[in-house]
């Protein structure tokens, strides 16, 4: 039995870009609480609907509350709302959100107001931002490859400026060689952080991290400082897509193999159009197994990575892409779009659009912003 103040839940916040293993590690984090006997209460947040962190985490059984139409600081009121109806539910001891992998400046727009409004009823933990090891080596300047415009580097950085915890996750894709230069260079440019390593997707080095979460104070002091013309051109750059395709077929086919097909071809599509792909994930739920076959891509230049397989073949399902890119929404639509028709044809399979939306994002708009933990700071 985890100790945990009977008055209070705790709130844990897991951040970080696109693509950095927020899910898996929320999912890990997840479990762990509640095989020590807590109860666990889930958040999860987006620009718009059709998300497939939901679905995932829904799919292990977890409570879980989605917040769409904006990042937490500006759906601060919806925040609360989340955390109400899961308290009215179960009750939980650990509420644990994962904020859009755009956003930043969270301690001074969600940390601080839950402090102070609602200081009664929350512990906050420190807060998480996670790393994906190869794209932060290629933004810190000690690897080679494709990156991002600077204005969405600002924001990726800004991230990192505000972590309590710098969580370098999935290493278990790079050797230990490299993983002792990144931990190097994000201590010398973000001095402030303690910093962890593991590989949420196997289970390494979890256990000290989330000891951590659970032992130590949240963020205190000033927060940091944020030019937010800068953070909302950056994450404007990002085009943001999410569809709903029904799969369905004239006999069972392999949906891992569909999903690889489809990342891989959207990626080809791309190719030429991008800065940079933040994010390509996307899920089929079969209709006759009941369980997810996932596939994640982060980067113009890496190979899908099939992250739960469905073991046999299926008739049919639901099918959710979400896709993040420095591109042109219109770009992503014709890109998404194209690879369904091809891949399904070629497949013979029927890929049905229920659902689709293509955009930008609005500029942040906070909806409580503190310069400290007990300073209200002017609207940005």
């Amino acid at each position: 039995m985890i100790d945990q103040d009977a008055n209070r839940a705790r709130y844990i916040m897991v951040g970080g870009f696109l693509g950095a293993g927020k899910t898996t590690a929320v999912d890990q984090l997840a479990r762990y609480l509640t095989d020590r006997g807590a109860r666990v209460g889930l958040i999860t947040n987006d620009q718009s609907h059709g998300l497939v962190d939901t679905s995932i985490l829904r799919g292990r059984g977890f409570a879980v509350e989605e917040i769409t139409g904006g990042c937490f600081c500006c759906r601060f009121h919806s925040l609360h709302e989340a955390a109400e109806k899961l308290t009215a539910a179960s009750r939980p001891e650990f509420f644990v959100a994962e904020p859009v992998g755009s956003c930043t400046d969270l301690v001074a727009t969600v940390c601080y107001p839950l402090r102070r409004i609602y200081g009664d009823r929350f512990t906050i933990a420190p807060l998480s931002v996670l790393v994906d090891p190869q794209r932060a080596a290629r933004i810190l300047g000690i690897a080679e490859g494709r990156s991002f415009s600077p204005k969405v580097v600002y924001v990726y950085r800004k991230q990192l400026e505000e972590a309590n915890r710098i969580v370098i996750n999935k290493c278990d894709t790079i050797d230990e060689p490299a993983r002792r230069r990144l931990e190097s260079a994000l201590r010398e440019a973000f001095p402030r952080a303690a910093i962890h390593s593991c590989s949420a997707k196997r289970g390494d080095g979890l256990e000290p991290w989330f000891e951590d979460l659970l032992a130590s104070d949240g963020p205190d002091g000033a927060a940091m400082s944020v030019d937010y013309d800068t953070y909302a051109e950056g994450e404007a750059l990002l085009g943001w897509l999410n569809a709903t395709v029904e799969v369905a077929g004239d006999g069972p086919f392999d949906a891992n193999e569909l999903l690889l097909r489809l990342a891989a071809r959207i990626r080809e599509l791309l190719a030429a159009e991008t800065g940079d792909i933040a994010h390509l994930k996307m899920t089929l739920d079969a209709d006759d197994a009941g369980q997810l076959s996932v596939v994640s891509l982060v980067g113009g230049d890496a190979e899908p990575d099939l992250r739960e397989s469905l073991l046999d073949r299926v008739a049919g399902g639901s099918l959710i892409v979400n896709l993040r890119a420095e591109a042109d929404p219109e770009t992503l639509r014709a890109a998404t779009e194209n690879a369904l028709e091809e891949i399904g044809a070629a497949a013979g399979l029927r890929l049905k659009v229920e659902h689709i939306e293509h955009f930008r994002p609005s500029r942040p708009v906070p909806t409580h912003r503190f310069a400290s933990a007990t300073t209200e700071a002017p609207p940005p």
